[in-house]
């Protein structure tokens, strides 16, 4: 092909972007280099009232900009993290790194995926086309740089798409100055960035000390009932659709997949007698085992998780216990004074009783089109992690179970210390033991959000010290395979410790940014606050 046919093909704009699609990739049309003119190729593209280009070799696609995630504490110029075909994909902003004014997204705007070694989105205001250019178009920096900052140029192209002038872009440099504190990840740190981060003996011995207890409490028909956190696989949300089992008891309310396993469904509020409710928002599906049965139990709400003296715990009363068919409730819990009493079910009690048989039977009668979908019922696979889920404003995160000692409501005023430090909210008395409350918002540079009942205290053990994190919401608790779990992409020196990994679930277009607590304060703050707990 000419000289001349290459530009008169360059010169048209790329319009065959599928409009249905959001996330629909433009792959770049990419010419070979004739190698007798040596004529390149390059993206165009403008940002404001600027046209700018790029070298079309690491440019990957072109996309439209995708749903994000936000992330704290990273630079002002990274918009979120997408998901782009099951790899977590930064995007940022080059009319914030150019110091634009702000403008909100069209139908014109893309991203350009440029990988350098980690594929990065770049937001444009509009992709105007790919162009041949021949050598005698191309000038170097050299004769501007003595007056113009040329850090981030690698070229200029002259009378290119009806332009005088368009700056071709080093992304080398631009990346290297933009994230300057972000160094390439060594392999070192890669590999113990995707390790779990909790130890699984230490866990153990962390949820159940002899003399406490851990449970998940939850609420039927405004009463407080609550189970051993160790029968506890996961907590989901009651999914859209279940599956129904004819001929079903009344308690059975049908069968679900979760992730590939047929879960029956049985509904406390039926077994215990209470009147019928349909689900909501709240609702949630508390996932139990006992050896190898696995059943959803679907509640009215899920509370807390909380960590009990077993002082604090008594037997059920002989004449209450009798009433209670086979003692599936089987102990009263008293916190506040006795001014809040929380029934703790005993699970393999429970899953004794004859009118549970039929749940755990349902898979039969659905087995053809369980067996079609490839969906078993079996224990969890040991390369699954089990993470408590929780909100900040519209994201989420997680932590390992392992980690959390205990999930507690946030009490309607905190006592606020003289000469504390800045980020500690305040204490509060759990239980006889002072805890330094901090809300975890401000930690991560998010605005202070107002009060409301659905927050919650994360207590975790930072170097021997409880602490307390104010979070907007406990969602559930979640099992993700380590195959969807990878090093999130490292942007910003400062947290990349605290935020190193990301889940990232694109079956669900679900994205959670998983810390590790240990990274939550440095060693200034804890002994701050080891000072104040004492």
């Amino acid at each position: 092909m000419s000289a001349t046919g290459r530009k008169a093909r360059a010169a048209e704009p790329l319009t065959s972007i599928d409009d249905t699609a959001t996330t629909e990739a433009l792959v770049v049309d990419r010419v070979a280099n004739d190698e007798e003119t040596a004529t390149r190729q390059f993206v165009t593209f403008v940002i404001g009232s600027e046209m700018f280009a790029v070298d079309v070799a690491p440019v990957q696609e072109i996309i439209r900009v995708p749903s994000m995630v936000r992330v704290p504490l990273a630079p002002s110029t990274l918009d979120g993290l997408a998901n782009l075909r099951g790899r977590v994909l930064p995007i940022v902003s080059l009319r914030r790194v150019f110091g634009f004014d702000e403008r909100p997204h069209d139908d014109a705007t893309r991203a350009l995926v440029i990988d350098l070694g980690q594929p990065l989105g770049f937001v444009v205001d509009r992709v105007v086309s790919v162009v041949s250019v021949e050598p005698n178009q191309i000038e170097g920096v050299g004769s501007i740089e003595a007056t113009v900052d040329t850090t981030m140029l690698a070229g200029i192209l002259k009378d290119v798409c009806g332009h005088d002038v368009t700056m071709v872009l080093n992304f080398g440099d631009l990346i290297a100055r933009e994230f300057a504190s972000a160094s390439v990840r060594t392999a070192r740190e890669a590999s113990r960035a995707t390790e779990t981060t909790d130890d699984p003996d230490k866990t153990d011995d962390d949820l159940l000390q002899s003399d406490e207890l851990q449970l998940v409490s939850f609420n039927i028909a405004d009463q407080e009932y609550a189970i051993a956190i160790e029968n506890v696989q996961e907590i989901v949300q009651v999914p859209a659709h279940i599956v129904l089992v004819p001929n079903s008891a009344p308690h059975v309310l049908g069968v679900m997949t979760l992730r590939e396993r047929v879960l029956p469904l049985v509904a406390l509020r039926r077994i215990f007698g209470l009147p019928a409710q349909g689900v909501d928002e709240r609702s949630r599906v508390v996932v139990l085992a006992v050896g190898d049965t696995f059943v959803g139990v679907v509640t009215d709400s899920v509370n807390e998780v909380l960590r009990v003296a077993r002082s604090t715990v008594d037997p059920m009363p002989s004449l209450l216990a009798d009433t209670s068919r086979k003692g599936e409730i089987s102990q009263l819990c008293q916190l506040d004074g006795g001014k809040r009493i929380v029934s703790i079910i005993d699970a393999e009690k429970l899953f004794d009783l004859s009118s549970l048989q039929e749940a755990l039977l349902a898979p039969a009668s659905v087995s053809a089109r369980a067996d079609s979908a490839g969906s078993t019922l079996e224990q969890p696979d040991d390369d699954d992690e089990q993470v408590v889920v929780f909100r900040l404003d519209r994201e989420e995160f997680g932590v390992p179970i392992g980690s959390v000692q205990e999930i507690v409501r946030l009490p309607d005023e905190l006592t606020r210390v003289p000469k504390t430090p800045d980020f500690v909210e305040g204490i509060i008395n759990l239980r006889g033991s002072v805890l330094p409350v901090i809300d975890l918002r401000l930690r991560l540079g998010l605005d202070r959000a107002e009060r409301s009942d659905r927050q919650r205290v994360m207590v975790f053990l930072l170097d021997g010290a409880r602490t307390g994190f104010v979070v907007d919401s406990v969602a559930e608790v979640l099992r993700i395979a380590h195959s969807s779990i990878a090093a999130t992409p490292r942007l910003s020196g400062s947290n990349s410790e605290l935020l190193a990994r990301t889940a990232n679930l694109p079956g669900v277009n679900r994205m959670v940014q998983l810390l590790a607590p240990d990274h939550l304060l440095d060693g200034h703050d804890m002994t701050a606050l080891s000072k104040l707990a004492a």
